[in-house]
């Protein structure tokens, strides 16, 4: 692994380049300066950065090409107060903000495309907002909010509001095209071109990439292959513009889960046979499955199918000066989403052969293990059950946003009417396997010696499958929002300024869930091989079948969110504000499914939110320090464990913190630095209970889980030349509990990336290396499993080892 740590590092060093340092501005600088940027997002109209109310980070087209992130949730890394998961691979990935603590995904804050949602609820089951949305160049800047106005301009989102513009043409024909390949197999072309149909009137825009790759864990096929497509025409008239637009995105992913790993307080170590940075129990030789169901007919499912939505995506804007300082907008959006969703999941960690055997009822050492593939027996040090999950999503949504301005000398008002249907209709299918307990799997079969192959019970696997569709889940969940907002920014004198906003959310939920039932395959006529019938196995005891009753649930949400805020500005340069918040989020679809007989226990998490904020914007200095504080209340916990059961749990929290961000230029911009962290104390607040077996509990005062108290990033950069950049970066992650109870830890790590870039005229050269010293950091322990017991053998997802991308992009 040293060696190849090495390598990669040369692949990334910079030669030194005789030439005198650039007194210019380089080419290839990564910023802008923030005192010239305007941010739309959490505001009612354009406003600049610095006169804004809120806690807010941008990122332009260029920032981004820069950073050349390897999915959304690694761009989303440099943002302050989101505590990012990048474990999972391109898609599949957590982000909690501002220490509110969930199941995951992206729940608690609303990821969007040019102000609409890529899907109204961004935290479904499987269904992570960043599964829907791929970061291309025909992305023009990212506008990241945290907190603050975020419940007034959009739905579940009191974490904040995450904005990614698209591009749109302009008068010159531009264009950019992009080819990248790296150490792990990746073929990437992305390609944005965008001008004028009709000078000054009709513009058009049309980007998108396509990829091919192995995967940085060793999966054995390709990991992600797949790409997408935008497009938009804007039409500019006098009065207003009318624009139409359309996304197809068609792109399959592997989603990667903890593996084995030993633990000794904060010392972590590869566990024998696993390569920690590179092995992954989705692999090849366990990817087909393909079994006989009760009722007739066979499941099967291909693990290299991954995750692999499909998207469509058409959507209008329009806006129009109605005169005497009146104007109307408009954004409407139809999405429609197929999604076939394949993973392994580890059911528990490794066993040791004789424990298993133990645990599936054979007695002493008559116990024999042989390979699925082969049939050779094989004696095994340990063995994992794995869960292989497969889950179909049908989706859709339509959402409208009306919205009056009406401006006057010394701000404006804002009223809205949001309007949004969503369903989501989903059906899961849920096997375990047996296997090695080693990256580069192979499935095992299991027998007992002691009795005969005619015998009941004889084999406790069919074709490595330990239990047959044991987890069947037919269930449907429909959103309709219905919210009236209003907005007021008024300039109390030309420096000092006050925002508030209200919304109302008058919202409807319904579902339903299908009741199953058990059954087997003991009198189908089936044999597990031709001769024996399926009373020889245990495989098939406890299958799940879907039966023909129905369980249909309501519920309706009416809340307030509101909220204030003053903006003091001292200079052109300096400002301070102060914003308090009152927010909301519905909940979520565990919670609703698990409770459908009594959703009495099922409420709306709240929210309160006071931050305080100085921000310094110069040509040279960015600098933003906002300290914070939040409580939040009826939080519901709702990880669905390897058993196919639900924590179902509810609690409060309050969390105290600061968030800082920054930006430096040097030394006649020879020297560059950019940094974000959050430093933040989330605690759980009247969080007792019971547990399903019956046992109390009590967490009050303990540490919200999966959150580091500190983390950070810092990424320096040398201009060497005008054309010639070097950039090292460091994203340093705190010490984190797995669980409630705070007895696993998640040790503190630090991952470090470097990379180069050369410009020549209009075609850049890069190199970007990620996570170089092949460091073992872990993001989450196994939330499957439920109550850890901390050292030892362990479950855990890390992050992926060292890989060097390298490209070449052309502008014209």
């Amino acid at each position: 692994m040293k060696k190849r740590s090495m390598f990669l590092l040369a692949g990334i060093a910079t030669l030194y380049y005789n030439n005198a340092y650039a007194q210019e501005t380089p080419k290839d600088s990564t910023r802008s300066a923030s005192i010239e940027q305007v941010v739309i997002t959490g505001n009612s109209n354009p406003k600049k950065k610095i006169e804004s109310s809120t806690a807010i980070s941008t990122f332009t087209a260029k920032e981004i090409q820069k950073q050349n992130p390897i999915s959304a949730a690694a761009l989303l890394q440099r943002v302050p107060g989101f505590a990012v998961e990048t474990s999972g691979g391109e898609v599949g990935n957590n982000l909690f903000a501002r220490g509110i603590p969930s199941a995951g995904a992206y729940e608690f804050v609303q990821v969007q495309e040019d102000g609409l949602p890529v899907f109204e609820d961004g935290a479904l089951q499987f269904a992570n907002a960043d599964n829907f949305f791929r970061v291309d160049n025909s992305v023009s800047r990212l506008e990241a909010l945290r907190g603050g106005s975020g419940s007034i301009f959009a739905n579940n989102s009191p974490g904040g509001l995450i904005n990614f513009i698209t591009k749109e043409g302009g008068n010159d024909f531009r264009g950019t095209a992009k080819l990248e390949t790296s150490t792990y197999g990746l073929m990437r072309t992305d390609v944005n071109v965008g001008g004028a149909l009709v000078q000054d009137k009709l513009f058009f825009n049309v980007g998108g990439f396509y990829r091919t790759d192995d995967g940085i864990r060793k999966t054995g096929f390709k990991a992600n292959q797949g790409g997408q497509i935008r497009m938009n025409l804007k039409y500019v008239f006098d009065k207003g513009y009318a624009k139409i637009y359309y996304k197809k995105l068609d792109d399959r992913n592997t989603f990667f889960l903890p593996i084995p790993l030993v633990q000794n307080g904060n010392d972590l170590k590869e566990f024998s046979g696993f390569d920690a940075n590179y092995g992954t129990y989705s692999y090849r030789n366990i990817s087909q499955l393909n079994i006989p169901q009760v009722g007739g007919g066979f499941f099967s499912r291909n693990l290299e199918d991954g995750i692999h939505p499909k998207v469509d995506v058409l959507g209008a804007e329009f806006k129009y000066d109605l005169g005497s300082n009146f104007s109307v907008l408009n954004k409407t959006r139809y999405t429609n989403i197929n999604m076939n969703y394949t993973g392994i999941f580890p059911a528990g960690g490794p066993q040791s052969a004789a424990d298993f055997a133990k645990g599936a009822g054979i007695a002493g050492n008559t116990f024999q293990y042989s390979m699925v593939s082969n049939g050779a027996v094989v004696n095994p040090g340990y063995v994992q059950k794995l869960g292989f999950w497969a889950i179909d999503k049908q989706m859709n949504n339509f959402v409208n946003d009306l919205q009056f301005n009406y401006k006057f000398d010394k701000g404006n008002v804002t009223a809205g009417f949001y309007k949004s249907n969503w369903k989501s209709h989903q059906y899961w299918n849920w096997s375990n396997i047996l296997t090695t307990a080693t990256d580069k799997p192979e499935l095992l079969n299991l027998v007992d010696t002691s009795l005969t192959p005619n015998s009941v019970g004889y084999s406790k696997t069919y074709n490595g499958v330990t239990n047959m569709s044991f987890l069947l889940r037919d269930s449907q969940i429909q959103g309709s929002l219905n919210d009236l907002y209003l907005n007021l920014d008024y300039n109390i004198t030309d420096d000092l300024s006050f925002n508030g906003g209200i919304r109302y959310s008058h919202d409807f939920y319904k579902g339903y869930g299908v009741n199953t039932t058990s059954g087997n395959l003991n009198n189908s006529g089936l044999t597990t091989d031709g001769t024996h019938s399926f009373a020889t196995t245990t495989a098939d005891e406890n299958m799940s079948v879907l039966g023909n009753k129905y369980t249909y649930w309501n519920f309706d949400v009416n809340k307030v969110s509101f909220t204030t805020a003053l903006n003091y500005k001292i200079n052109k340069e300096n400002a301070v504000y102060a914003r308090f918040s009152n927010g909301f989020r519905s909940p979520n679809e565990e919670a609703y499914y698990n409770n459908m007989n009594n959703l009495s226990v099922v409420k709306p998490v709240t929210t309160n939110q006071l931050e305080v904020g100085y921000k310094y914007y110069s040509r040279t200095f960015d600098v933003a320090v906002i300290p914070f504080y939040s409580t939040l209340k009826n939080l519901s916990f709702t990880d669905v464990y390897s058993d196919g059961s639900s924590e179902n749990k509810f609690a409060n929290t309050s969390n105290l913190g600061v968030e800082f961000e920054g930006y430096a230029r040097l030394f006649n911009n020879v020297f560059e630095v950019t940094f974000n962290g959050t430093i933040q104390n989330p605690r759980y607040k009247d969080f007792t209970g019971r547990n399903a077996d019956g046992t109390t509990f009590s967490y009050n005062d303990n540490t919200v889980r999966r959150m580091p108290k500190f983390y950070f990033n810092i990424s320096p950069a040398v201009n060497l030349t005008k054309e010639w950049r070097a950039y090292v970066s460091m994203n340093y992650y705190g010490k984190r509990f797995q669980d409630e109870k705070n007895a696993q830890t998640l040790p503190s790590f630090s991952e470090f990336g470097a990379g180069t870039s050369y410009q020549l005229g209009k075609i850049r050269f890069a190199v970007d290396g990620t996570n170089i010293f092949n460091t073992i950091g872990i993001t989450e322990g196994d939330p499957r499993a439920g109550s850890p017991s901390g050292d030892g053998i362990i479950m855990a997802r890390p992050i992926m080892g060292a890989a060097v991308r390298a490209s070449i992009t052309l502008d014209f």
